[in-house]
């Protein structure tokens, strides 16, 4: 197996710290997204998604989307698993990676990418060329704030999201609130609960 990966985005960060918690090492290459080496002839012709991460089987197979590529890592790597101990526990981890992406994740992405020329024509990841919409810059905020709210909530009381051991919902909430930072949004102080909650994350991270 290959993945092509950079580390320090959010999405590939959510396979990275996957693979740290599971002890897994794969060939890896870096492509530069702050250089757009994604669109190259290159990378292009391994993934014309133009995303990352990025999973070569042996078989040439490939898996481009973050979730799958982290199922089946803990599949093939089963000690630790980070999708539960039963099919209850797995249908909730998968139920809080969903709710994350689309409440978090993109909500971030929604201000990052809607601003700025670092993301002209290309306010959503892959070949398609569009207009920003500044307009949902300001939405992204109201929707990153309603997030870390929500989030306190579902954190209160708990070590973690699901069951007794770290999952992949932890890690997925975990990356999320890293990358809140590049739109300058920081947990609230209001949100105690979530900030006991990331930090304790974080020695669990080994960060």
């Amino acid at each position: 197996m290959k993945l092509y990966t950079y580390a320090v985005a959010p999405n590939p960060r959510r396979v990275g710290l996957l693979m740290k918690y599971k002890g897994i090492e794969l060939e890896s290459q870096e492509i530069d997204l702050a250089a757009k080496e994604q669109f190259s002839p290159e990378f292009s012709a391994i993934n014309p998604r133009l995303t990352l991460p990025a999973l070569v089987l042996a078989d040439g197979t490939m898996l481009t989307d973050t979730i799958a590529i982290c199922v089946y890592l803990d599949e093939m790597f089963p000690d630790k698993s980070v999708f539960g101990k039963t099919a209850l526990e797995r249908a909730q981890i998968m139920g809080y990676c969903h709710r994350i992406f689309f409440e978090g994740f993109s909500a971030v992405a929604e201000v990052l990418r809607n601003k700025g020329e670092a993301f002209k024509d290309s306010p959503i990841p892959g070949p398609l060329k569009m207009p920003q919409i500044p307009e949902l810059v300001e939405r992204g905020n109201l929707r990153i704030r309603a997030f870390y709210e929500a989030m306190d909530v579902e954190v209160a009381g708990k070590q973690f999201l699901v069951g007794d051991s770290l999952s992949q919902a932890d890690i997925d909430l975990y990356v999320v609130f890293g990358f809140c930072g590049w739109v300058r949004h920081s947990i609230p102080k209001e949100c105690a609960a979530l900030q006991s909650w990331f930090d304790a994350m974080k020695l669990a991270m080994g960060e």
